[in-house]
């Protein structure tokens, strides 16, 4: 099972940017008082516990818990804020994005590989 770590520092998110060259990044950022985010919070720890491919790192922001995170990766990604919302970082880079209700298991299995538990 992949482990879905919370980013409460910018010390974690700027560390994880960097590895992000080694081994990409998928970053939820959730919100904790939205029920849309609560779905899509649903869809990604379903994906993320089914990943036995350890092919993805994984990470949750809680936006308003932790919104200087939250910030500082939208202004260095410079991808404009959402939640809930996914990123997918390569390299330092993001790859794609998306946000609110296209964040399913089924999008995530599209986007990445059908976790190996399904196979």
């Amino acid at each position: 099972m992949a482990n879905l770590q919370q980013f409460t520092t910018l010390e974690q998110w700027d560390q994880a940017l960097k590895d992000s060259s080694r081994k990409p990044l998928l970053i939820f950022k959730h919100s904790t008082s939205c029920s849309v985010s609560a779905g899509a919070h649903e869809e990604m720890t379903n994906f993320v516990k089914d990943d036995q491919t350890d092919a993805v790192d994984y990470a949750i922001v809680h936006v308003i818990e932790d919104r200087p995170v939250s910030n500082a990766i939208a202004e260095q990604l410079g991808i404009k804020h959402a939640s809930p919302q996914a990123i997918f970082v390569r390299n330092g880079e993001p790859v794609w994005d998306t946000s609110h209700w296209h964040i399913t298991y089924a999008f995530l299995s599209d986007k990445l590989g059908a976790p190996s538990s399904e196979s």
